[in-house]
């Protein structure tokens, strides 16, 4: 094997010179694809994920903590006096302790009543809840109508399952009618709340044609957990379809702010689930400690109330103050709003302009979405002041000749209603080959 010599300046990051070995020539050309085609090419050397840092007083609408609980000392003690009592508990994978009334199971099941459902299986991420569970329900004979903005890990499971996908319109269920005519039945996958603009899909909709259809149906709820319905069970819930909906998914990245996902259904398909899922079978369990911090944030879901109405109130805000100024934020229905500046350049044009005086969004861009349709997204939460809204405000209206906003595409869309994109040119969306790291979508 080949080595090469590399040095680090103790200047740099302290660290010796190491010996690592050379790349071999199909793995050197395939990192070499994102230096050279994404970040010199498609970039010019301005990462997009790589803008200021923030400062004191400057206002962030990056973090997904929807109702700012992230460092609650009432969490926090949970968590604590786990770790004190049992330390990470039986480092080992679920399948092995599921029947054992510990305090996963036991959270399990609070999360079924309040979901109100037979059962939840706890899983390491939203993501992998994702993956595993559409890997488990679903193989190449199925047939699988996926909304064409569903999360990327919604995706990735439906290439784990060997499907082949139909796409539907995002948040069309006219559209989807027609391919379960055309195809037959099968699996149906939508997102609750969608997370690049604020999107909320018509489930009720989605329900009754997955049901005419003779479909089941998947819904992540990962951004309406917490953040909507009652005590933060959710949309499904909140609309009163949770005997309709077969499968529901969360992330606890969200308004829990934690780690680790949970799959809601019946009792027989979780016990499916679990035995079937590889991330349930070949993961290890999510810890204890982390679950003590679930089950605390449950109530404050169920204590704080006003931290919801607090979030929604701040998003009608400055929802309604960006739509005066101009900018098409029609999309957004709840926590998210997208600011779609579209053509890389543009958007980092905007990100630049924001940061500059002291407001920090998310980028997003290909595969997070099409690479015409690059944004900076906006994710609202319950600490969020009306001075700092206020601030956003004034930002956003200082810049719009700088940052070109009467010719962006999204601003010549504006008023001509959100709820079904249906542009059919070269932004429909297509499943990324690869991974969503870049995109920075969550």
């Amino acid at each position: 094997m080949q080595f090469e010599l590399r040095g680090r300046r103790a200047g740099v990051d302290g660290a010796d010179a190491v010996m690592i070995p050379a790349d071999p020539l199909f793995l050197h050309e395939h990192v070499e694809q994102y230096y050279r085609g994404r970040v010199e090419q498609e970039w010019t050397y301005r990462h997009p994920m790589k803008g200021r840092r923030p400062w004191p007083g400057s206002v962030q609408m990056r973090s997904n903590d929807y109702l700012a609980i992230a460092g609650d000392p009432r969490i926090v003690a949970a968590e604590i006096e786990a770790l004190q009592e049992s330390g990470h508990g039986e480092a080992v994978s679920r399948v092995w302790l599921h029947e054992e009334a510990d305090l996963t199971r036991q959270f399990e099941l609070r999360l079924a009543k309040l979901m109100q459902a037979e059962d939840v299986v706890l899983a390491s991420s939203g993501y992998t809840a994702n993956l595993g569970l559409i890997q488990a329900i679903a193989n190449k004979n199925t047939t699988i109508y996926i909304d064409r903005k569903a999360h990327m890990s919604l995706w990735e499971g439906v290439k784990s399952s060997g499907a082949t996908p139909k796409l539907f319109r995002h948040n069309d269920p006219s559209h989807l009618k027609q391919l379960i005519r055309q195809f037959g039945a099968g699996l149906v996958i939508v997102d609750a709340v969608y997370s690049t603009d604020g999107a909320v899909s018509p489930l009720i909709d989605m329900v009754e044609a997955a049901e005419q259809g003779g479909c089941a149906i998947v819904v992540d709820e990962t951004h309406s957990f917490g953040a909507q319905g009652p005590k933060g069970a959710g949309l499904v819930v909140a609309l009163g379809l949770a005997d309709r909906v077969h499968f529901r998914t969360i992330g606890m990245s969200k308004a829990v702010a934690a780690r680790g996902g949970a799959v809601i259904c019946s009792r027989r398909n979780a016990e499916f689930f679990r035995y079937e899922a590889f991330p349930a079978i070949f993961s290890t369990s999510v810890l204890q400690h982390e679950v003590a911090g679930y089950d605390a944030v449950l109530d404050i879901f169920e204590s704080d109330g006003w931290r919801r109405d607090k979030l929604h109130s701040n998003h009608a805000y400055l929802k309604a103050a960006l739509d005066a100024l101009g900018y098409n934020v029609d999309a957004s229905r709840t926590q998210i709003i997208g600011l779609e500046a579209g053509e890389f350049a543009h958007t980092i044009a905007l990100r630049d302009a924001l940061e500059e005086r002291g407001v920090f969004g998310s980028f997003f861009l290909a595969p997070a979405v099409p690479a015409s349709r690059c944004l900076i997204r906006f994710t609202l939460n319950a600490a969020l002041t009306r001075a700092d809204l206020d601030h956003v405000i004034r930002v956003c209206a200082d810049i719009r000749d700088d940052v070109e906003l009467a010719n962006w595409r999204s601003t010549r869309r504006k008023g001509r209603g959100a709820a079904v994109d249906r542009e059919p040119d070269r932004d429909t969306y297509r499943p990324p080959a690869g991974g969503d790291s870049i995109g920075g979508i969550a």
